[in-house]
């Protein structure tokens, strides 16, 4: 459907995200869900991939690959009726090219209550895992998490945000969660959906796209295959990455590794005016040029991507405002 023609349900808050870390940080109460079960109705799952299409199609700048691949993987995984495996994504690429964004929107496509529905769950190091020595206590406590969840609800999200920052060795604990296996700990958890969301290999996705720019190539034509062995590398390099030496990775247990590109000063204008529409405003030339203005470019000599992506755009509105 073209961006053009459709209407989608809600331009999603990263706000609500937020909202749901400070939820998750507060309770880990594994009695309080409970689900109705139907063919596509389990708990409070009400997928819309319309909408889902709708939104990301206008509102995610610059990210073919990504739209893509994720479009596709989760289709293909929800409209299977007995998965042999839960479906497993990885999401690497810069600050503010859209990663908690397209998460955000996922939770809000994929459930009735979105990303505060009961069956979401979003996990940051720096609130749930803060402590490297508290390492085996916090594995207990997030097998038994999701062990809890998984038998309350099957079809269930897990959001796990800046693995750079995991204490290495922690994640372990979720690999007979993602193998495919039938039954794990007496819990069908084969209906699942985890999603990883990294920094990492952020650098190596730039130089691609550079190389790319350089030689008068269209970012469109950028290909996965391209992507995926360097950002594989940069993740098992990275000794404070929460896949260094891990298991998941050397078993193959990643679906999908989904790269994201750096933004370009276009892009970064297209989240402008999508801002200001959300805002109610009408667009205006000197605001937009203001945050362009205000927004660092790289590398030094061509000026090409920006520095934070989107993320700062919002607040750029306000004060240019």
């Amino acid at each position: 459907m073209a961006a053009a023609t459709c209407s989608c349900r809600l331009w999603s808050s990263l706000l609500g995200l937020l909202g749901l870390v400070s939820a998750a940080a507060a309770a880990w109460d594994l009695t309080s869900l409970r689900c109705n079960f139907g063919t596509f109705c389990e708990c409070d799952f009400r997928p819309d991939f319309q909408g889902l299409e709708c939104d990301l199609a206008q509102h995610l700048a610059g990210q073919h690959l990504a739209r893509a691949l994720v479009v596709k993987a989760l289709k293909a995984f929800v409209q299977d009726p007995a998965p042999t495996k839960p479906l497993v994504l990885s999401l690497h690429g810069w600050t503010g090219t859209g990663k908690s964004y397209v998460s955000s929107l996922l939770a809000h496509y994929l459930f009735r209550g979105g990303l505060r529905s009961p069956h979401v769950h979003h996990f940051s190091p720096v609130i749930h895992f803060p402590h490297p020595s508290h390492v085996e206590r916090y594995k207990k406590d997030l097998k038994s998490w999701i062990q809890g969840n998984l038998t309350a609800c099957s079809r269930s999200l897990f959001l796990f945000d800046e693995m750079e920052k995991l204490t290495p060795g922690l994640i372990e604990v979720l690999r007979p969660f993602l193998g495919s296996s039938w039954v794990v700990y007496g819990t069908n958890y084969r209906k699942a959906i985890f999603i990883f969301i990294s920094n990492t290999g952020g650098e190596q996705i730039n130089q691609v796209a550079l190389e790319a720019w350089r030689s008068r190539r269209d970012r469109e034509e950028i290909r996965l295959q391209e992507l995926e062995p360097l950002v594989s590398q940069a993740v098992m390099d990275n000794p404070h990455h929460g896949f260094w030496h891990s298991g998941i990775v050397e078993e193959h247990l990643l679906d999908v590794l989904v790269p994201f590109l750096p933004l370009q000063r276009h892009h970064v204008r297209h989240c402008v005016l999508n801002e200001l529409a959300q805002l109610g405003l009408e667009p205006r030339d000197e605001v937009v040029q203001a945050v362009l203005d205000s927004t660092t470019f790289f590398p030094e000599d061509e000026q090409l991507f920006s520095s934070n992506g989107c993320k700062t755009v919002a607040s750029r509105i306000a004060f240019f405002l």
